[in-house]
């Protein structure tokens, strides 16, 4: 097969896979480099529901825990909480088979949440936030 471009010109690699697709010109595919976009294509979805949710988790820790900053800083925590809480929605709508790992991918990054915060302050060894908590468009945790 001929040279594809696939490393000298990722977008024209694209473009010329999807023309080929198109029309249906299967023996003119790049095969491997095409099955292993797409199997990024999922780690990079799930990478995005990970980062969301730990986005989503770091500020209702913050409100949940550090006492000392909470009144000075209540109000911005709880907007990004509800942005982080609109685009992880939207990302599940468009990936709606994420929803079913939620809870193993949240468990995943709370341990990493923990560890950043430790550097702001103290959190207990045994956090009390449910993925159901987080993910309820109504619950802020109470002062």
């Amino acid at each position: 097969m001929k040279q594809t471009g696939y490393e000298e010109d990722y977008y024209l690699w694209i473009k010329t896979m999807v023309k080929r697709l198109k029309e249906r010109n299967y023996s003119q595919i790049d095969w491997d480099n095409l099955i292993e976009e797409i199997e990024d294509m999922g780690r990079s979805q799930k990478r995005a529901i990970e980062s969301l949710l730990m986005g989503l988790t770091e500020p209702l820790l913050k409100l949940k825990y550090w006492e000392s900053e909470r009144e000075r800083n209540k109000g911005h925590w709880e907007s990004e909480v509800v942005n982080f809480r609109v685009l992880l929605k939207k990302r599940l709508q468009e990936s709606p088979s994420l929803k079913a790992k939620l809870e193993d991918i949240y468990q995943e990054i709370l341990p990493d949440s923990k560890k950043s915060l430790s550097r702001l302050f103290e959190l207990p060894e045994q956090i009390n936030l449910t993925l159901e908590q987080i993910l309820d468009e109504d619950w802020f945790p109470e002062s």
